[in-house]
């Protein structure tokens, strides 16, 4: 599952970046994403892209109430925009597209019945941001009964603090933590 890896939350001019966040992390953690994605491709496991589509009609009022309270007024992954565009990593071949509108990608998504379709137990969770939208999807997974595999390496967010916050959490909760090595050796 590669989560959220869009121009506007990776870009060095995306929207995190301009609202002074630091991507520095996502830009070092893309390599071993590619070479993740490579493999899974390589060895016949599905991959499922998660693109983050935050049209103002997708908008509810508490997230609304949200974006007012923090200020947060720059639209971003608007569809059909540079922003809501992948970074780096795009979808190919066989690989699905799932779109969301909140935080997790099974809220009012196809997901959980695409990857019962196909007999898929296990998720290897990747992208970004690690403690919001790749921790969302997981703890959402754990819940509906996936084995929940995270990846130390291929996910990334703003800061080391909530990096290893959210690994803690998975670990402690919700999954196991592994590298990107790890999973590639199997």
């Amino acid at each position: 599952i590669v989560v959220d890896v869009q121009n506007d939350f990776c870009s060095p001019d995306g929207y995190l970046a301009k609202t002074g966040n630091d991507v520095s992390m996502v830009e070092a953690m893309i390599p071993r994403l590619e070479a993740l994605i490579e493999g899974a491709r390589a060895g016949g496991v599905p991959v499922v892209f998660v693109q983050a589509i935050y049209d103002e009609h997708f908008l509810s009022g508490p997230w609304k109430e949200r974006n007012i309270r923090r200020n947060l007024d720059v639209p971003r992954c608007v569809t059909g925009s540079w922003g809501a565009d992948f970074y780096r990593v795009k979808p190919a071949g066989s690989d699905l597209v799932v779109r969301k509108h909140r935080y997790s990608a099974f809220i009012d998504t196809e997901l959980d019945m695409i990857l019962r379709a196909r007999g898929i137990e296990t998720l290897i969770m990747t992208g970004v941001a690690t403690n919001v939208c790749v921790e969302s999807t997981s703890r959402d997974g754990f819940m509906k009964d996936y084995y929940i595999v995270f990846t130390d390496d291929a996910t990334a967010t703003t800061s080391r603090a909530l990096q290893e916050g959210t690994l803690q959490n998975i670990r402690d909760h919700f999954g196991v933590v592994v590298s990107s090595e790890e999973i590639l050796k199997i």
